[in-house]
């Protein structure tokens, strides 16, 4: 009887919740867990993931060649692509193996230039965000607009500082404004990952502002933002991680100033590049000689 008293002791001890008296806390559960995660497409590698992890709220920049492997490596983040199988699961979200696509959809907005190509209705923009309630661009057929959908679309879009766009009709905005609306067709389910691909991709530099601001804008509200992008330009201040993924696998990953150096990313992009910053901005350049 000792004995059993002793082991249910130990047991308590071992699941007890440590007090609010300075004891340190569990480890956090990351948001997102990547270890020996291979993607192959028609008996080809097209990503191999050694090791990642994101933690909740927290903000890095992807960088990389054409046909790297970065957008794969989003759709593994989102499961719109699995890796091989293995005994131990490869990819966890939040602690889970298999979490319902539902719960990961509402917890991530994915902006893009791919995206962007496919508006071509003429539908106000109000409409257009509000279909991000349902995964469309625009509304179903049958649904009918409420007050609440209304005013959560014209918060969005006010957050966004385009909310003297809600009546207008979608293919009569610039495209920065377009991918704006974009961010906001997202922000109306209040996800907590905002994922910006190639978000800077046929813009003009006014459009290329206001969409950095918009990262800007929502990463200090806390959300996480990943960034898919070629180039250091697009990266905002409060990124202060760097992953660099070159044929079809992790090249690089670190703090932003030891990534974002002239070595590495000539490497990356085997041509000769200098890189300059200036209040946490970065900027590259070709290197010509001759």
């Amino acid at each position: 009887m000792q004995q059993d008293s002793s082991a249910e002791k130990n047991r308590a001890k071992q699941i007890e919740v440590p007090a609010a008296n300075g004891a340190p806390d569990a480890p956090a559960v990351p948001l997102f867990k990547i270890h020996d995660a291979t993607v192959v497409r028609a008996g080809k590698t097209i990503l191999h993931v050694d090791d990642f992890s994101l933690a909740e709220g927290e903000h890095v920049a992807l960088l990389g060649p054409n046909g790297a492997g970065k957008s794969t490596f989003i759709q593994l983040l989102t499961r719109e692509v699995q890796p091989l199988w293995h005994e131990t699961p490869a990819v966890l979200f939040r602690g889970q193996a298999r979490p319902l696509l539902r719960d990961v959809r509402q917890t991530m907005g994915v902006v893009s230039s791919t995206m962007h190509d496919q508006v071509r209705v003429h539908l106000p923009v109000l409409q257009i965000v509000i279909g991000g309630l349902y995964g469309t661009l625009g509304l179903p057929m049958g649904v009918r607009i409420t007050d609440s959908d209304k005013a959560s679309a014209l918060d969005a879009l006010d957050r966004l500082g385009i909310a003297d766009l809600a009546k207008r009709d979608i293919m009569t905005l610039s495209t920065g404004q377009v991918r704006r609306v974009l961010v906001a067709r997202e922000l109306i389910r209040d996800p907590q990952v905002l994922v910006f691909d190639e978000p800077c991709t046929g813009l003009d530099p006014e459009g290329m502002y206001h969409v950095r601001e918009t990262m800007s804008t929502l990463a200090a509200e806390g959300r996480s933002v990943i960034l898919v992008t070629h180039y250091p330009e697009d990266i905002i201040p409060a990124i202060k991680r760097v992953m660099l993924i070159k044929s079809a696998a992790i090249f690089a990953d670190g703090p932003k100033e030891e990534i974002l150096r002239d070595e590495v990313l000539s490497n990356l992009f085997e041509v000769p590049l200098h890189v300059g910053e200036q209040d946490g901005w970065y900027s590259l350049r070709g290197v010509y000689e001759g």
